[in-house]
């Protein structure tokens, strides 16, 4: 069992229309919010932060934000120039788990370390 937490975040409707519309590849057909939550990052925080995972998001939003954008479009131009909490939580909900097994037979590995 690890000591950590959890914390993955999945687009909302709002995201997915910035997306559609910041895409310059208009030859493609616009994104669906499934298409969008298919494959979702898994953010690790300390197990205490879960505690209130709500206050370690404000904390941390600007990051995130940042984090889950450059995922999509790394053209930080086309970003919205306003990345604060509360569009933030109008783009995205988080779920925490608390409980994480490591079940891999390999030690932890951090590949930018």
């Amino acid at each position: 069992m690890l000591n950590r937490a959890a914390l993955i975040l999945k687009a909302k409707k709002p995201f997915v229309q910035w997306l559609n519309e910041t895409d310059p590849n208009d030859s493609r057909p616009p994104l669906s919010l499934e298409e969008v939550n298919e494959d979702r990052t898994v953010y690790l925080i300390d197990s205490m932060e879960a505690e209130d995972v709500e206050a370690w998001i404000a904390m941390n939003c600007a990051n995130l934000f940042e984090s889950e954008l450059e995922d999509w479009d790394t053209d930080a131009a086309l970003w919205p120039a306003k990345r604060d909490l509360e569009l933030f939580q109008q783009w995205f909900s988080a779920e925490c788990f608390t409980v994480l097994v490591d079940t891999g037979s390999e030690p932890l590995a951090d590949d930018e370390g």
